[in-house]
Parts: C-alpha cells; structure tokens; sequence
C-alpha cells in the first residue's frame, strides 16, 4: 500500500494554508489556524479520525472569518482527494453518532466522487458567540466540494452550540476514518463501475 500522505499549500489574497496530513496516523494534529475554536474543532477531528494533521492557516480575520474557515476547508477537502488518489481498497462508506452531553450528532459519509452536502443542523442558540456557528455550513460545503465526496450531516437533538459543532467534527472524523480504511479483502475501486 503505497504511503497516504499530503502536503499541500493553498494561497489566495484572503489566505495562505499549508497543511501537511497521513490518513494512516495515530491522531497527531499541530493546528493554528488565527481562529482559536477552528482550532478546537479541527483537533477533535484529527484526534478522532486517528489522522495526522498539521496546519497553519493566515487569513484576513480582521475583515471576517469567513474566508479562513471556507479555504480550510477546500485545503483539507483537497488533500483528502489527493491523498486517496485511485481510491483502490478502502471501504468508501462511514458513519458516525456522536453524543456530547445534550447533544447527539450522525455523519456520514460516501467518498463516491460526487460532491454533496446535506447539512441538515439548526442551532438553537441565538446569541451571538466568538465563532458563527452558520460557518460551519460553508467548512462542510468547502470540503465536500473539493473532496469529492457525498456528506450528510444530521442534529439528531441538542441545545447547546459548542457542544453540537465539536461532536461533528468528531463525527466527521470518525466517519471519514472507517471510509477511508483499507479492507483487507478489496483490491480494487469500491465501485461497480470500477472508478470513483
């Protein structure tokens, strides 16, 4: 099995992200994106999804978030399509609950290359936070686009906004690393069409 490693730098006039992952790590993450919650929820998805992950991201936070959190995104989404490659062995499909506290949270996930995002998450939470909860629609949007992958993002029920964003990020981690995993069994593309 040939190495499941990325580096990769993203610039734009709103961004600079060089991020450096192994799918096949041991949850080891070194993450500053200038968005200290960004960094919290990326953490928890390493962590989870057993990858390894360092990332630095400077961004024009001054004017928004918006732009860092997007651009993590599509770096992160791309380096998992690069790092895929042919797709040839891994099981294609995962799935993650996640409870925390109040709440509980169901990823899943198809790497089918085709990209779609059902983010069906309302967050009760009206007042006004560090971090806009509403970005992570656009993180999941960014990823699942340059991924290539079908993302299906459920609340199941909470009330609490930081404890719904870290269980699915953790979700998402969970979900991609039982996607991404080898079966020992397959050798070819999970696809009766023979590509993905």
């Amino acid at each position: 099995m040939r190495d499941r490693k990325v580096s990769l730098e993203r610039r734009t006039t709103e961004t600079k992200i060089v991020l450096d992952i192994n799918l096949d790590g041991k949850g080891k993450f070194k993450i500053d994106t200038g968005i200290p919650f960004l960094d919290h929820l990326l953490s928890a998805f390493a962590k989870h999804g057993k990858f390894d992950l360092k990332l630095k991201a400077k961004g024009d936070v001054q004017v928004d978030e918006h732009h860092t959190v997007e651009d993590t995104g599509i770096a992160l989404g791309g380096s998992f399509l690069k790092a895929l490659s042919k797709k040839e062995g891994i099981r294609r499909f995962g799935y993650a609950y996640v409870p925390m506290d109040e709440a509980l949270v169901l990823v899943v996930v198809d790497i089918s290359g085709r990209s779609y995002l059902n983010f069906n998450v309302q967050f009760p939470q009206k007042k006004r936070e560090k971090f806009n909860p509403q970005l992570l629609e656009e993180f999941m949007r960014s990823f699942a686009n340059e991924s290539r992958v079908t993302l299906h993002v459920n609340l199941l029920y909470g009330k609490n906004n930081h404890h719904i964003m870290e269980a699915i990020f953790k979700a998402l981690g969970l979900a991609l690393e039982q996607a991404t995993r080898i079966d020992p069994r397959a050798r070819d593309v999970p696809s009766t069409k023979g590509k993905l």
